[in-house]
């Protein structure tokens, strides 16, 4: 749900006056901080992306969330196999003043707005080759039913009071504002007006009475947690983020809204004249896509993974786990948070008109591409620049010239005329470097080589953990690099297979290249299905050889026998991944003419 940013989220909470209409005591949770940690024997992991909010269409920010989610299911089911262990869901926030109000200027009814939009993000899915196990509209009949019972929950233990607060309402953002954050600005009568000083938008200064949530009771419960776990929320500086927040005040949180004022939502259950605040409502959903209130949802909680933008931190991070532990629930496992992406060093606005289409993207640099470059370019830390040469220049550099060439070189008919994995030779190559003799061709680099490849399938792993998919590819790349520098360094089109003395060396070349080429594919299909697949095949891969349980770098270097050696390898399938920069100066040549 990419829709506001923290600093608008602070709801009613310090901005606005609340009068308690029911008097009631202080309750103290004093809760266990082992009762937050995953049972280390929980073989489930489900993971999660924001929902997205259907007021506009998709853009390069969502497809990067559903992308890093992507990619981090793909690898644990590379990791266990088993569907049943692992799951993954995405989908569409569909409620809230600014989706009425939306419909209302296009001439719709919420539903049909809801409905032409949702379905863009759910072709984008599609096409980018997202393998979401879920996609959850919060306007299903099954998310109804899970948000009233999660508020019967909260109110049956006396979290939920009614109250009035008073401050400056922003319905464009569904949020109240500080005083710090309103200036005042001419609008289209020309006179002063106070609006949202982030997002320029309109506000008024409202009073009304709605249910509040005790957020102020889970402040000590919420620091302990993340004290407890220094990876609950990663990367650090987001962690470290929200127990700042936490040494502040923490008042309560306003969880619904008029319905006069907001009726496209869930009512409130016994009092239809209240309307469930989008955010609870929204949040919900990672319950709701698991069973909840079903007996089979606890299979699944905590053992969760969320993925979020930056700018929903303070959303998932504190009131979602407090509202949990409210309704006697854990906090997710984990929290992952990414930055944003600019277009050429600004903002992405429609008001600047630089806004980029994913679809056209996928379109422009091919599935894979494109996903290979928002993973790669993408560091959760910090935000990422986004322009067209970037993508060329990466894409050639790293997929058509260094990968696409390498597989080319070990599969040309020139040097390889067998279309074999070819043997390879202990005597050229032996496991002890520093060994002299006729027939050792092995250098020191070649050594650095192997054990390289020897850890990268664990090195590109702990970067998953520890979400950092970019620097699991950028091992990936470098290793690729240290390949193409060993077959140039040996240059195998020297060699003739009809030598006895060249022949056993170039068999060895060109099979420790195809051993690197197939952990490059293996270890590239969660970001690079299509390609990963591609190039497996043409090694001669079969499907149940492709997950990380089954891949043994180089076995006949230790010892052991390979199954490779000696088998065909799969039919020619051309490139492996076009350059770019020719195709796109033919399109635009073929254009001009």
């Amino acid at each position: 749900m990419l829709r506001i940013s923290p600093l608008r989220l602070l709801g009613f909470q310090r901005f606005c006056k609340v009068s308690p209409l029911e008097p009631s005591g202080p309750r103290q949770y004093c809760l266990d901080p082992l009762s937050f940690r995953e049972d280390a024997c929980n073989q489930r992991v489900f993971f999660t992306t924001p929902i997205f909010y259907v007021n506009a269409a998709p853009h390069i920010g969502h497809l990067y969330s559903v992308l890093l989610a992507d990619a981090l299911y793909r690898h644990r089911r590379l990791r266990v196999p088993s569907a049943a262990a692992t799951r993954f869901s995405t989908g569409t926030d569909e409620h809230g003043l600014k989706i009425q109000q939306a419909a209302t200027t296009a001439g719709l009814t919420p539903a049909e707005l809801c409905n032409r939009v949702s379905a863009q993000f759910q072709q984008l899915f599609r096409e980018a080759g997202i393998a979401s196990t879920d996609f959850i509209r919060t306007t299903e009949t099954r998310h109804r039913q899970a948000v009233q019972h999660f508020w019967e929950v909260l109110k049956a233990r006396d979290l939920l009071y009614k109250g009035l607060y008073e401050g400056w309402y922003c319905p464009s953002d569904e949020c109240f504002l500080p005083e710090a954050k309103i200036t005042r600005q001419p609008g289209p009568s020309g006179d002063d007006g106070p609006v949202s000083l982030e997002s320029g938008h309109p506000v008024s200064w409202t009073k009304e009475e709605n249910y509040i949530f005790r957020l102020s009771q889970f402040r000590e419960p919420l620091r302990r947690w993340l004290r407890g776990d220094p990876q609950a929320i990663t990367p650090e500086p987001f962690h470290h983020a929200v127990l700042q927040w936490l040494e502040e005040e923490l008042p309560d949180l306003s969880v619904s809204r008029r319905s006069s004022h907001l009726h496209w939502g869930i009512p409130v259950p016994g009092d239809d004249s209240q309307t469930i605040y989008v955010w609870l409502d929204a949040l919900v959903n990672y319950l709701t896509v698991i069973g909840y209130p079903g007996a089979e949802f606890k299979s699944w909680w905590p053992a969760t993974s969320h993925i979020i933008g930056k700018d929903i931190l303070k959303f998932h991070a504190i009131y979602w786990p407090a509202l949990l532990l409210g309704a006697g629930m854990s906090p997710p496992h984990r929290i992952y948070v990414h930055s944003h992406w600019t277009v050429c060093g600004q903002k992405m606005s429609k008001s600047l008109g630089n806004v980029v289409d994913p679809r056209t993207c996928l379109d422009r640099y091919t599935v894979d591409g494109f996903r290979y470059f928002l993973l790669r370019q993408g560091v959760p830390n910090w935000d990422c620049d986004y322009y067209d040469e970037k993508v060329v220049k990466l894409l050639d550099s790293e997929l058509a010239d260094a990968l696409g060439g390498l597989l080319n070189r070990c599969t040309a008919n020139r040097i390889n005329p067998s279309g074999t994995y070819p043997a390879f030779c202990s005597a050229c190559f032996p496991s002890e470097p520093g060994l002299v003799g006729p027939s050792v061709r092995a250098q020191a680099e070649d050594y650095a080589l192997v054990s390289a490849m020897s850890s990268l399938p664990t090195q590109v792993s702990d970067h998953y953990d520890n979400f950092q998919i970019y620097k699991a590819l950028e091992a990936v790349s470098i290793c690729v690099r240290l390949t193409n520098g060993f077959v140039q360094r040996h240059a195998p089109w020297k060699l003739n297979w009809e030598s006895p003395v060249d022949a056993p060396w170039l068999g060895t070349i060109l099979h420790v290249a195809l051993e690197c080429l197939r952990v490059f594919g293996t270890l590239l299909q969660p970001v690079t299905p299509t390609l990963a697949d591609k190039l497996l095949s043409r090694l001669g891969v079969s499907a149940t050889e492709r997950n990380l349980g089954e891949l043994y770098f180089l076995p006949r270097f230790y010892g052991h026998s390979s199954p490779f050696e000696g088998r065909r390898l799969g039919p020619e399938t051309g490139l492996l991944f076009p350059r770019l920069d020719q195709s796109r100066a033919w399109l635009v040549k073929a254009h001009r003419t």
